[in-house]
């Protein structure tokens, strides 16, 4: 069995050897996105990125998959239309990642909008998802919206609309896949190399030098190609800086807060207002769990390290409170927070809401041929926007394109021509407890097959990690052989998602280090190494397990 590090190792000789059409740097949700589309088309891609995938913006996201019903107050109306048929899509193509999850939008005598404005937008929203899946909106009144939210607040309430948007757990799940499906159609994608300078030759960008951050010795490596993609997020001026002095980016920070389920917690999303400002933000059911967000202020501090600051916390507590009056909540009760940047468009003035979500596919010529800069761009509407950036590329490279196939071609995890009847089929087959089934379909889909068949192999990796019963041991070695992983972390986090239990998966973190120490021949320093690592990776999401673990020890 070829490991994981070997596999890197590979890929690192591939630089020297293949000649690339393009580079993508960054492989967050848009960055996988356009590696998976351009090797679909033929391209010859190496994907880089300087941590794991999927490891940035798109791990802090809302974690929804929706039209943007607030963007039709903008009259962003194209924007609303691509996301709904983007939505679409993805409900079918990944139906094990994205599902349909229903919202209440409730309605007070005290907020901006009046029932008839609300009901409008809902009309709007129904007719431009023309093409939906979901049931189209209701409106409810006063009595009828306390049936359906019975702890939501009564106080000047007169009623609420109803409608139905997508949910994605795990978005970082999707930009793994996504990755995944690009090495499959013969991408090279190494994470854990950071970019640091630009070849250029004349006004034409010729290529990268990247650092291998998994090297001792930091080596640094040259490739060459006709085209680099910058699609880095918030960090997108920090490369096209070498080329320009214009700024792209104009981030704001959006912050969530992780809780148990509180008296009056709601079985749908709740999309409200807050009282202090006005802005929306959502009580979701999330994974077990509720999240809570988010917040939009204008960000100017560390890119690689934002954490939710304890007036975030308060303004989400205090609102959430005013909604839900049983409630109750406090800081006390955040089991952890998590908060980003998102890359949005530049602008210098003006309400954080009224900056567009729109994204922006930036040719740098004739400044400086070669480079493409990605700018804004939202988790719905990565793949259309994939589809224009190599649509560019094509064009940049003058070569025949043969057009984009990924709206028709499902992803790895719903490779099957009938997704429900493999539901069915594989938990009779299986033979799995029922709640570790769901989890593994949840996480993994049509690919669980192949991680059950491996760790049927070895018995005892079918058995459950100690701290986390619905899980199996095989999950560890199948994320390091098969999805790319190159640390506890990445493990944790962005491949068995146990990173975002209740307790960030302390319970659980010695059983995965010794199994990943054991498949992969670590010594016990590498695996103490680790593990605090992971737990210093905990300290941005100001985990209350994990801190009271280091209390305790």
């Amino acid at each position: 069995m070829t490991t994981g590090t070997a596999i890197r190792q590979r890929n690192l000789d591939r630089v020297q050897r293949e000649q690339y059409d393009a580079i993508i740097v960054g492989a967050g949700i848009n960055g996988a996105g356009i590696a998976r589309d351009a090797t679909m088309r033929g391209l010859k891609v190496l994907l880089l990125e300087k941590g794991d995938i999927g490891e940035g913006t798109t791990a802090w996201s809302t974690r929804l998959i929706h039209g943007g019903l607030r963007y039709l107050e903008h009259y962003e109306i194209p924007l609303v239309r691509e996301s709904l048929r983007e939505r679409e899509l993805l409900f079918r193509h990944a139906p094990h990642l994205v599902r349909p999850l229903p919202f209440v939008v409730p309605i007070y005598k005290s907020g901006k909008r009046p029932p008839w404005l609300i009901r409008m937008g809902m009309l709007g929203y129904d007719a431009l998802s023309f093409d939906r899946s979901v049931p189209g909106h209701r409106m409810l009144d006063t009595d009828a919206t306390l049936r359906r939210v019975p702890g939501i607040n009564s106080d000047g309430l007169r009623g609420a609309a109803t409608y139905y948007d997508g949910q994605v757990e795990f978005p970082e799940r999707v930009s793994v896949e996504n990755a995944l499906s690009a090495s499959d159609h013969g991408a090279n994608v190494l994470t854990y190399t950071r970019v640091d300078d630009l070849v250029m030759v004349n006004k034409r960008l010729a290529g990268v030098v990247f650092t291998d951050l998994l090297d001792d010795n930091q080596q640094q490596h040259t490739v060459h190609a006709p085209l680099t993609i910058n699609v880095t997020g918030p960090w997108v001026d920090r490369l096209a800086g070498q080329v320009s002095d214009q700024r792209y980016i104009g981030g704001t920070k959006g912050s969530h807060i992780i809780v148990e389920k509180f008296p009056g917690a709601p079985t749908s999303a709740i999309y409200v207002e807050n009282e202090a400002d006005g802005r929306p933000y959502f009580i979701v059911p999330w994974n077990g769990l509720y999240l809570i967000g988010t917040t939009d202020f204008r960000y100017t501090g560390d890119l690689d390290r934002v954490i939710a600051d304890d007036d975030e916390i308060d303004y989400l507590i205090a609102d959430t409170n005013r909604v839900i009056p049983g409630a109750g909540l406090g800081r006390e009760h955040v089991l952890y927070t998590y908060s980003g940047v998102r890359p949005l468009p530049y602008e210098e003035e003006g309400a954080e809401s009224g900056i567009t979500r729109q994204h922006i596919v930036r040719d740098h010529a004739p400044e400086v041929h070669g480079l493409i800069s990605i700018i804004g761009g939202k988790l719905t509407t990565y793949r259309n926007l994939a589809e224009q950036a190599v649509d560019l590329a094509f064009r940049k490279l003058g070569r025949p394109d043969p057009g984009c196939r990924t709206a028709r071609v499902p992803f790895p995890g719903a490779n099957t021509d009938d997704f429900n009847r493999f539901l069915a089929e594989f938990r009779v087959w299986s033979s799995l407890p029922p709640r570790t089934a769901e989890r593994l379909i949840s996480i993994y889909g049509t690919q669980v097959r192949p991680l059950l068949d491996r760790s049927r192999e070895t018995p005892h990796l079918l058995e459950p990690i100690e701290g986390a019963p619905h899980t199996i041991q095989g999950e560890v070695p199948f994320a390091f052989d098969y999805e790319a992983a190159q640390t506890l972390t990445d493990v944790l986090m962005r491949r068995t998602m146990l990173g975002f239990s209740r307790d960030n998966a302390v319970a659980a973190v010695e059983h995965v280090a010794r199994l990943a120490a054991e498949h992969n021949g670590w010594t016990d320093d590498r695996k103490q190494d680790e593990i605090n690592r992971y737990f210093a990776y905990l300290e941005r999401f100001r985990s209350r397990a994990a801190g009271e673990t280091a209390v305790r020890q």
